[in-house]
């Protein structure tokens, strides 16, 4: 995002209804926000341009094409090895953008390194990409993992 770009409350109202209904036109926004479409369309690329607004997508329940399992997997990195050339976390970021299973990715802080979320089919889905990939990863030290039970909110936003 630009470092001098400001969201005023009109700016603040379009992205809370996109947020909700990507697929409202600019005369739908436009009502919600108290603008005309023109003026909304150009609020809109104005966000875009700034990279407030970073994309659209459809939401796909992972349960409609065969993907019933989610966990959260904590990974904890190998250490720096002093005469590594590239940095653990540089080559797990590399690799995982090839994962499929892998949803996000999110570096943290304390214990463990690596939040992952991967939605699969099953649990046997689930242990080979374990087994095969991710623990065969020469960066991943440990892992942790927890199951989802029952999602209880869902909100789709980039940090």
């Amino acid at each position: 995002m630009k470092e001098d770009f400001e969201l005023n409350s009109i700016d603040k109202h379009i992205i809370a209804a996109l947020s909700q209904e990507g697929r409202l036109s600019y005369e739908e926004l436009g009502s919600k926000v108290g603008l005309s479409a023109s003026a909304t369309l150009r609020r809109v690329r104005r966000l875009e341009d700034a990279g407030v607004l970073a994309g659209y997508v459809a939401l796909v329940r992972a349960r409609a094409i065969g993907l019933t399992l989610t966990a959260y997997i904590q990974v904890r990195m190998t250490k720096l090895a002093g005469s590594s050339k590239r940095d653990p976390l540089e080559l797990f970021a590399a690799a995982v953008q090839g994962w499929d299973e892998v949803v996000e990715c999110t570096a943290l802080t304390g214990e463990m390194d690596l939040l992952l979320k991967v939605v699969v089919m099953d649990m046997d889905h689930f242990s080979r990409f374990l087994m095969d990939t991710l623990l065969k990863h020469p960066s991943v030290q440990d892992c942790k993992t927890s199951f989802v039970m029952k999602p209880l909110k869902a909100k789709v936003t980039l940090v």
